[in-house]
C-alpha cells in the first residue's frame, strides 16, 4: 500500500513539531524541576542531619537512589513533601477501628512498660502513641537544625502551622513529615480496594503491595482541628 507523498509530509512536519515542542518546553521544565529537586533535597539532607545529631531516633531517611530520593513527592515546581520514617514498631501494636477515616492510631503491645518504648514521653496515658507530641518535638528539633546547618541563610521554618515546613530560598515550600512503615498490614479505610468488579491489577500484584504494606503518617488532621487532645494519637 501506498501512503500519498502529500501524507508523509504531513506526518513529518507533525512529528518534527513534537520533537520542536519536547526539546524546547518539555526536557527544560524536567531538566529544571530535576535540578530543584537535587538542590532542595541536599538542603534537606543537611537541615535532618543537624537533627540526627541533637535527636538520633529522628533518622533521615531521604535517600538518593541514582537521581531518585526514597519518600520525595513533588506536589508542584515548588512545592515539596519528604516523609522521613521512624524506626521501633516493635512493641506498637496498629490499631484501626474505623472511628476516623483514614486515620489510625499506634498502642503500646499487650504487657508493654511505657519505659520499654524507644518514644516514652511521647506515649499517652492510655498507652497510644501521640502524633502530635512526636510532631511538636520534631518541629523543634529542625527549628534548632535550620539555625544550625550549612544552608541556614537561605532555609527558614514556617511559622503558625503544626507541620514541620520549610522556606527555602524564599522560592520552594517543603514539607517534612515523621512516619512509620506498617509491613505486612492492610487498613480498612482501603479494604474496598481493588474494586472487585474491575480485573486489575493481577492478584499477584495486589498480594505483593498487601504485604508491603502503607505508611502511617503524623500529620494535621483537619477533622480533629479544635477538638480537645483525646484523639492526638
Amino acid at each position: 500500500m501506498l501512503v500519498p507523498p502529500e501524507m508523509m509530509a504531513a506526518q513529518s512536519k507533525l512529528v518534527y513539531q513534537m520533537n520542536k515542542y519536547y526539546n524546547e518546553r518539555v526536557a527544560n521544565r524536567k531538566a529544571q524541576i530535576a535540578k530543584t529537586i537535587h538542590e532542595v533535597c541536599r538542603i534537606v539532607q543537611d537541615v535532618l542531619k543537624e537533627v540526627e545529631l541533637q535527636e538520633p531516633r529522628f533518622i533521615s531517611s531521604l535517600t538518593d537512589y541514582n537521581g531518585r530520593f526514597d519518600g520525595l513527592e513533588v506536589v508542584s515546581p515548588h512545592e515539596f513533601e519528604i516523609v522521613i520514617y521512624l524506626n521501633q514498631m516493635g512493641v506498637l501494636n496498629f490499631v484501626d477501628d474505623g472511628s476516623l477515616p483514614g486515620c489510625a492510631v499506634l498502642k503500646l503491645s499487650d504487657g508493654r512498660k511505657r519505659s520499654m518504648s524507644l518514644w516514652v514521653e511521647f506515649i499517652t496515658a492510655s498507652g497510644y502513641l501521640s502524633a502530635r507530641k512526636i510532631r511538636s518535638r520534631f518541629q523543634t528539633l529542625v527549628a534548632q537544625a535550620c539555625d544550625k546547618c550549612s544552608y541556614r541563610d537561605c532555609v527558614k521554618m514556617i511559622a503558625e502551622t503544626t507541620e514541620v515546613k520549610l522556606r527555602i530560598r524564599e522560592r520552594y515550600i517543603v514539607q517534612i513529615t515523621p512516619a512509620f512503615k506498617c509491613a505486612g498490614l492492610w487498613p480498612r479505610s482501603a479494604a474496598h480496594w481493588p474494586l472487585p468488579a474491575i480485573p486489575w491489577p493481577h492478584p499477584n500484584i495486589v498480594a505483593e503491595v498487601k504485604t508491603e504494606g502503607f505508611d502511617l503518617l503524623s500529620k494535621e488532621c483537619l477533622a480533629l482541628q479544635g477538638k480537645n487532645s483525646a484523639m492526638e494519637g
